[in-house]
């Protein structure tokens, strides 16, 4: 399986790749909404396991029609714990520090800029937990997951279908680095995902990517290193990136990462 075997749905707003694995099939829903939000639906024996939300009202209802005929066994709410009209009879699951992410932590603050910045559109409320993971392997819907921790939220192994879910990639687009460190150790990590020979890498702001992806992330990575060391501060850093990367979006997290580059 790769990233360009599916077929397409075309919906209301957004739009479903779908990738039949055989036994197990995963629905990408691309949102098309102000923050590229990608939902992923896996399907198994007749029912249907989340991972994360959509979190504006079109997207919430456009999905929910969509799985009208499919029963859903839970949604893990990771990174995007906002939403919480959508399916709100079904159990969610996330680890306690995703939980504490989104009602107390960095993620409650993002979802107040974002109900400031898109105001009735987006839905700010958050979904309530009512089972909390822990690191290691867990079953809901008839299918397996590794959960893996990390200092926000947890990302997944799905081992059925031989993929990882993380929160960013973006193989053409920047992404929010916090610094050199911050930097390696995304590096690390996608080094993993290489060692471990992953078919897909599941992300919340992307179509799903591939290897391919990553070893391009991680060039951009070793670059936006390298770079800084030449510049003095945020604003020479930012054209200079510009200039190596003038076709790639999320210019917004590119001045995020020049900040804190040069805080």
């Amino acid at each position: 399986m790769t990233k360009n075997t599916f077929t397409t749905k075309k919906l209301g707003k957004g739009e479903i790749s779908l990738y039949d694995f055989g036994r197990i099939r995963l629905h990408a829903y691309k949102t098309n909404d102000l923050m590229d939000d990608e939902v992923f639906i896996l399907e198994k024996d007749g029912q249907a396991v989340l991972v994360e939300s959509p979190c504006f009202h079109d997207n919430i209802a456009e999905l929910t029609q969509y799985l009208n005929d499919l029963p859903v066994a839970g949604i893990l709410v990771s990174y995007h714990g906002a939403g919480a009209t959508f399916l709100p009879q079904v159990p969610k699951f996330a680890t306690q520090n995703a939980k504490d992410y989104s009602r107390s932590g960095g993620g409650k603050a993002l979802i107040d800029n974002f109900t400031a910045a898109f105001g009735d559109s987006f839905d700010p409320s958050v979904h309530p937990v009512t089972h909390i993971l822990s690191e290691g392997e867990a079953t809901i819907g008839g299918i397996r997951f590794r959960i893996h921790p990390t200092p926000d939220a947890f990302d997944l192994e799905i081992p059925e279908i031989n993929a990882v879910y993380t929160h960013m990639l973006g193989h053409d687009c920047h992404s929010i680095v916090a610094g050199p460190a911050h930097a390696d150790g995304i590096i690390a990590q996608l080094r993993e995902y290489q060692a471990k020979g992953y078919g897909l890498i599941l992300t919340s702001h992307y179509t799903p990517e591939d290897l391919k992806d990553a070893q391009v992330k991680i060039d951009y990575l070793e670059t936006l290193k390298q770079i800084a060391t030449g510049c003095s501060d945020a604003a020479s850093f930012k054209s200079q990136v510009q200039r190596r990367y003038p076709a790639y979006s999320g210019q917004n997290y590119l001045d995020m990462t020049a900040g804190f580059f040069f805080a």
